[in-house]
């Protein structure tokens, strides 16, 4: 179940709008999923603005149309970067999924995902524009440079994994969701997540496979709209195994940041010197009996080049607030 027409309305009105978000003190991670969310350590992160919703497509094409900006996805790949691969391959586009429809489906699963020749930010399946009724849905096929070239365009950065995470959370510190513990409280959807049986595609649901409009489902308790499921979200953070431990019991990381690349690498691919940062949500293809990062302790590494049909971005600024009405994105 969804947001009310007249909520989704007021969600997309407060898009521009940025929320302060107070700062604190709380437990990022999780010691009952995933290892890579441990250990749990307390944090403190200084106050900081963020943007209600993902970056949408409307914000996007702004921001194009004003600087005239090309994304990863629409440069041809650079062959030093990939080493051993075919030439006549490195062309432009990005990776889409294209689900089976069954579990008779024959393909295989490194062909539910497909690098797609001309997919880019504005034609997501790499033939099809973008319609009016897409432009209020997240932007995806974003690489990490595309965000953060958006972000300083804006005048705004990419959140740090904990700011990100602390907001994500919503003042509900160790709960497994924004909302509480339970993924369907009372049977309702609370975030674009799955709806079926990952990965097929189910004919009988309710026709909302991919992405959403921003502010489709209910807001956390600090008003942010899609922190859990639409799409991934950069943040400024490089990839870590597993968090760095806190010195003791009464020791709290203060606004900690990961900024060592070469820790980052793929170790799985060592001649690819490509380095990773942290995704943090989930997205439409989470799925509980598949993936459940669908909270706001999960985390995925990506390489800074990866531009895919889920993953997007939104904003923070880091100025202290005045007592004034919250800034507005570039217009």
């Amino acid at each position: 179940m969804t947001l009310s027409s007249t909520a989704a309305t007021a969600a997309q009105a407060a898009q521009d709008e940025m929320i302060w978000i107070e700062g604190g003190t709380f437990y990022m991670g999780s010691d009952r999923h995933y290892p890579e969310e441990g250990p749990v350590r307390r944090v403190q992160v200084d106050g900081f603005w963020i943007d209600p919703t993902p970056v949408t497509n409307r914000d996007f094409a702004r921001f194009v149309s004003d600087t005239g900006y090309k994304t990863v996805a629409e440069h041809d790949p650079d062959p030093a970067l990939y080493p051993g691969a075919d030439p006549s391959m490195l062309k432009a586009g990005s990776i889409v999924f294209d689900p089976p429809t069954s579990p008779a489906d024959p393909r295989a699963r490194e062909r539910w995902w497909r690098f797609c020749y001309g997919a880019c930010w504005h034609l997501p399946d790499g033939e099809t524009p973008l319609t009016e009724a897409m432009m209020d849905h997240p932007v995806v096929h974003i690489a990490y440079s595309d965000a953060a070239a958006y972000a300083e365009w804006a005048d705004k950065a990419l959140p740090t994994e904990a700011e990100w995470e602390f907001a994500a959370r919503g003042g509900r510190d160790g709960a497994d969701f924004p909302w509480g513990d339970e993924l369907m409280p009372g049977g309702q959807r609370m975030a674009n997540t799955w709806n079926g049986a990952f990965p097929f595609r189910d004919p009988d649901g309710d026709g909302d496979f991919g992405t959403s409009r921003v502010g489709s489902y209910p807001a956390n308790g600090f008003g942010l709209f899609d922190v859990i499921g639409n799409v991934w979200e950069w943040t400024e953070d490089f990839w870590s195994d597993r968090h760095q431990p806190s010195e003791g019991s009464c020791c709290v990381a203060l606004n900690p940041r990961r900024s060592d690349p070469d820790s980052s690498f793929d170790r799985n691919q060592p001649a690819i010197r490509i380095p990773r940062k942290v995704l943090k949500g989930g997205s439409h293809m989470c799925a509980p009996n598949y993936c459940q990062r669908y909270r706001p302790a999960a985390r995925h590494a990506e390489m800074v080049d990866s531009a895919t049909t889920h993953i997007g971005f939104r904003c923070v600024r880091r100025e202290p607030s005045s007592g004034k009405s919250a800034p507005t994105g570039a217009a």
